[in-house]
């Protein structure tokens, strides 16, 4: 092979090399979990992993470690593609059925409650690689009884909130509003995010307290508890050495590295303008080394022919 032809095909094989990472950087993978109201994964992780508070994270630790805690933003189903109710049976919908993620799915009453009334209500969504998709919240129906595992058709049809999902986080965050019915006492508001860039979906239950019933002639009872914390982004900070979530495939693997915490809407992950970038990036680099061989080549001609 000459010079040329060999000087040309190292360019070319650089810019492919590039592009390849471009492309992986491309299909990261999306994670999160609801934090106002606060999720189930989300309270316990505030409260600390090797030191919970409340007697049910303590009874999550026991029962499946301190794993899926440090693990907080990776409920999801690799391959769900909108196939919800087909492959997260009735009792295993806080986890995705996933038995990393079991303890979710305890029928309690004492998990940390977030006060909520009928009418607007904020939610913030920490995202840690954001994604195109469609984040869909659901509110359970006031039949519910939080002593049974929760079914799918605890859920009300009729969505609190639908919203469409950026490959951007202003400040690592989605937030939105949604809408409460009337209920009272305890519910829960399950949330699914069905990317639209992958089949990959991701799962959140947060629990709510509406409180008691008004009686005829009597002031609305004031709710008892205040709002559980979420956690914060020195802790999410702190706890990332641990997690075993990756953001290049779908979590979950030990064998990949953790993912970094996405801190801005300007930290785009997948599909943004590094991919582009860096093919041409790859493409000058490998036009310039093909320069510089062919001028030698030159150079060297005309040094013989003297």
């Amino acid at each position: 092979m000459s010079m040329k032809r060999t000087a040309l095909s190292v360019g070319v094989i650089g810019a492919a090399v590039i592009a390849v990472s471009a492309a992986a950087t491309g299909t990261a993978g999306a994670h999160g979990t609801i934090t106002n109201p606060v999720s189930r994964v989300a309270a316990c992780y505030a409260e600390g992993p090797e030191n919970p508070k409340s007697q049910i994270c303590k009874d999550l630790v026991a029962m499946s470690g301190t794993q899926p805690l440090y693990d907080w933003n990776e409920v999801n189903i690799a391959n769900a593609d909108g196939r919800h109710q087909a492959l997260i049976p009735d009792g295993k919908l806080c986890s995705a059925n996933r038995d990393k993620y079991k303890a979710l799915d305890l029928p309690r009453t004492d998990w940390p409650a977030t006060p909520v009334s009928a009418g607007t209500v904020n939610v913030k969504f920490r995202v840690t690689a954001p994604h195109q998709g469609n984040q869909t919240v659901y509110i359970t129906k006031q039949s519910w009884d939080p002593t049974q595992p929760l079914k799918w058709s605890d859920l009300d049809p009729t969505p609190v909130a639908v919203v469409p999902t950026s490959r951007t986080a202003t400040d690592g965050y989605y937030t939105y509003t949604g809408t409460l019915p009337q209920r009272t006492g305890r519910q829960l508001l399950y949330m699914i995010w069905q990317r639209t860039d992958s089949p990959e979906a991701f799962y959140s239950c947060s629990d709510v307290d509406f409180g008691k019933a008004a009686t005829a002639g009597q002031p609305v009872p004031a709710l008892a508890a205040p709002a559980p914390a979420a956690p914060s982004e020195e802790q999410i900070a702190a706890g990332r050495s641990k997690s075993t979530v990756s953001h290049h495939g779908h979590g979950g693997d030990a064998n990949e590295p953790a993912g970094a915490v996405v801190p801005t809407a300007h930290a785009a992950v997948g599909g943004s303008a590094t991919g582009p970038l860096l093919l041409a990036g790859a493409a000058a680099i490998g036009v310039g080394w093909a320069g510089m061989v062919l001028r030698r080549r030159r150079f060297e001609a005309v040094r013989r022919d003297s």
